[in-house]
């Protein structure tokens, strides 16, 4: 069952293989995540996705490879104008879907070529957004049991409304607990969370002393 505040869509994409960890959907990234299930309603057979390093879009690009069949170009400035060019016109001759993962919309990539920048300024833009409370919270804790490490409980709620709302901030958090618990020889629990994140500057020493933790609707 989805965690309140989670969105629960038809298909499964709770992994995309043995080295992903799980898909956490959220408001940030739920329209995102619903329009690229749904590839029979696009209007064009091509669409591109925008969001944040870290914020799982290459993960979401996988899953969207797997279940649809369709290709992914991960990073437009990964491959030259010709070929999302000559993607594009496949795509549509073909029917196959084609996803383009990027920092940004078309509109800001420069592209030179105008029968590209023609055809991309009608395709649907989906954006993941910053991650909200839940999303957060949830995707620390994915990220832990990834890494085979328990939390104590209330952890990732007691951090979430002491931090910079971020994915980069999100992984950085992980990996400086990581590393901490490693050097220490202990669990994961909100004091060892305290003092780690505040020598490191990763939380914000002026929210330090709130009594509040994330909430989800």
């Amino acid at each position: 069952m989805a965690r309140t505040g989670q969105i629960a869509l038809p298909l499964d994409w709770s992994a995309g293989g043995s080295n992903d960890g799980p898909l956490i959907v959220g408001t940030s990234n739920a329209d995102a995540v619903r329009y690229l299930r749904h590839v029979a309603t696009w209007p064009v057979r091509t669409a591109v996705l925008t969001g944040p390093r870290g914020s799982g879009r290459s993960l979401i690009g996988r899953l969207f490879a797997r279940d649809t069949g369709g290709r992914v170009i991960d990073g437009h400035d990964s491959v030259s104008e010709e070929e999302i060019f000559h993607a594009w016109n496949a795509a549509q001759a073909s029917g196959t879907p084609l996803l383009i993962i990027a920092d940004a919309p078309p509109a800001e990539w420069g592209i030179v070529l105008p029968d590209l920048r023609s055809r991309l300024a009608a395709v649907p833009v989906l954006a993941i957004g910053a991650p909200d409370d839940c999303l957060a919270r949830d995707l620390i804790e994915a990220l832990f049991a990834q890494r085979g490490i328990a939390l104590a409980p209330g952890v990732a709620s007691y951090i979430v409304p002491r931090m910079e709302r971020s994915y980069t901030m999100i992984h950085r958090i992980v990996a400086a607990l990581d590393e901490a618990s490693l050097e220490r020889g202990r669990g994961i629990g909100v004091r060892l969370a305290r003092e780690t994140l505040l020598s490191q500057g990763l939380i914000d020493p002026d929210l330090l002393e709130r009594q509040d933790e994330a909430t989800c609707r």
